[in-house]
């Protein structure tokens, strides 16, 4: 994509929804921190199911650990790595209360720090609590990515590295969420919405099925 393409791109992607929001419900910090934690090789639906459970009971790090193990998993058990995700869950909380005074830290490195907690999901608990232009790379957002042209990359971090210097400030902020619901929905795996994509003018798959056909 050139610079042209990437600016209309976007604007198509913003007009079609103004305010993007993520799909991961919580109503603090650390719901979200927890929620990105499980849903790593989940689903959104599936992480909300678990957490509509078990937030009413347990939204706080002394509350999680509260809970014990076995009691943290029984509430979990529908989401896959369900007993890995615990056990890091029940080591966050430990260290949100022992180094962050039970906070969620709004820093880079110390999130990283946290057991379960990589790169993406730091980048996506500073981008939605913190409204930081962060761009976490998700498989929708590597796939879209790559698919169009608009930041080509063998690795996720190639990815956000590239998105971060292609996708112009104004839209940063939102670029994560516009990109990876245009990937659930209409940019699939295996079957790429194209006939009814906004943004095929733009689209470097898009052009070539274009031209192929002709």
């Amino acid at each position: 994509m050139t610079p042209r393409d990437i600016e209309a791109f976007f604007a198509t992607l913003q007009a079609e929804r103004p305010h993007p929001q993520t799909e991961l419900e919580y109503t603090s910090v650390f719901e979200l921190l927890v929620a990105v934690l499980l849903s790593a090789q989940a689903t959104d639906v599936g992480v909300n199911k678990a957490t509509r459970r078990l937030f009413p009971v347990a939204n706080t790090p002394q509350a999680i650990l509260d809970l014990g193990p076995e009691g943290l998993e029984s509430y979990i058990r529908t989401i896959g790595l369900y007993r890995s995700k615990a056990r890091h869950l029940m080591q966050t909380c430990r260290l949100l209360l022992e180094r962050h005074g039970g906070e969620v830290p709004r820093d880079r490195a110390a999130l990283e720090a946290l057991p379960g907690v990589g790169r993406k999901t730091a980048n996506v608990v500073l981008n939605v609590a913190f409204g930081e232009p962060t761009i976490a790379v998700d498989t929708h957002i590597f796939r879209v990515a790559n698919r169009t042209g608009l930041a080509p990359g063998k690795t996720p971090l190639q990815v956000e590295q590239k998105l971060l210097q292609r996708v112009p400030e104004r839209y940063r902020e939102d670029a994560h969420h516009w990109l990876i619901l245009h990937g659930r929905y209409v940019c699939r795996a295996r079957a790429p919405q194209c006939a009814q994509c906004r943004v095929a003018a733009w689209c470097d798959h898009a052009r070539r099925e274009a031209k192929g056909r002709r």
